[in-house]
């Protein structure tokens, strides 16, 4: 009975070792992968058919001193079986720069995991870049999600671009675009990558007008009405969005007092940087989640509205949606 029963511990162990060895965090760049830290299985709900590719928006990273940008997330999917890979790109650059630096590691991954396909998700200007690579690679992205999407470019980039053209503002902005580019430079470094940083691109990028011209060339899923929803299903490809309407969302988080300024610029409803018809594409699952821009992805260190959705939750239901939908 003894030995009956060490056997069974012994198989049970392994078992378990080896799905937690299955479910290892992946931080890729352009120049391979590394390991992130394994953890424990425990369920199957968000066990996808297809890897998860998560990409981060602007001025982000993938995971620097331990702590990713989405924060919580890719280890709480993994031990809800999930396959998942935390991609870093430029922290600043236009999505077109972005997006093949996203496609390079796509394909990687592709290769990594033997795949046929992978699920893309982009928060802020990540929702652009994923976009991009959905159109360059349309036989290889099972699926593309957009969370706080920059789709229709923001106000607050149109107000600065504006400033920028004004005599204080031309003396200014190359000194701010420079220190901008330096800093995240520094960033990029930390989290283990070096890229170049154009903070003038990725303003560029967002800007009503730069949205304008990107949307006329990657217009899968967008919304044929002001504020309505997309296509769901494009080439084979499904789309969804979800965003967020809070801006004072707890007391200790210090973004909050940063996007209740950017959000005096345009429309009240919104993120403090997006508008929520602005998140919209393909399948809206909700757009006004009390959660401001950093919210979305579980920051500034998990301070959000504890009374609302929970950030880490909302991607674990979106995995599992992308599960029951063969993906």
């Amino acid at each position: 009975m003894k030995l009956i029963n060490s056997t069974i511990l012994l198989t049970s162990g392994l078992l378990l070792s080896s799905a937690a060895m299955a479910a290892n965090y992946q931080n890729c760049s352009t120049s391979g992968c590394r390991v992130g830290g394994s953890t424990w299985v425990l369920s199957n709900y968000a066990d996808t058919k297809y890897p998860l590719i998560l990409a981060h928006g602007m001025g982000g990273f993938s995971s620097i001193a331990g702590i990713d940008y989405f924060y919580g997330v890719g280890s709480d999917l993994t031990q809800n079986g999930a396959t998942v890979f935390q991609t870093q790109v430029a922290s600043f650059d236009s999505s077109y720069i972005r997006g093949e630096q996203l496609l390079q590691q796509t394909k990687q991954i592709l290769a990594i995991t033997g795949a046929p396909k992978v699920n893309l998700i982009g928060h802020s200007q990540g929702s652009i870049d994923v976009r991009y690579v959905a159109g360059m690679l349309p036989s290889q992205v099972a699926s593309v999600t957009t969370v706080g999407g920059l789709n229709k470019g923001v106000p607050i980039a149109d107000a600065i671009l504006t400033l920028e053209k004004s005599p204080v503002g031309s003396v200014f902005a190359p000194v701010i675009t420079a220190g901008i580019n330096a800093f995240f430079t520094l960033v990029g470094v930390g989290s283990g990558h070096w890229y170049d940083q154009s903070s003038q691109a990725g303003l560029d990028q967002i800007s009503t007008v730069g949205m304008a011209k990107f949307n006329a060339q990657f217009p899968a899923g967008l919304p044929t009405t002001e504020c309505g929803q997309g296509s769901s299903v494009v080439n084979g490809q499904r789309f969804y969005s979800w965003g967020g309407t809070g801006k004072v969302t707890t007391l200790f988080d210090p973004s909050d007092a940063i996007l209740t300024a950017t959000g005096l610029v345009g429309p009240s409803e919104g993120d403090g940087l997006v508008s929520k018809c602005t998140s919209h594409i393909g399948q809206v699952i909700r757009d006004n989640y009390n959660q401001n821009h950093f919210d979305e992805v579980n920051q500034v260190l998990g301070m959000v509205n504890v009374f609302g959705a929970s950030p880490v939750t909302l991607f674990r239901q979106q995995a599992n949606r992308l599960k029951l939908a063969g993906l």
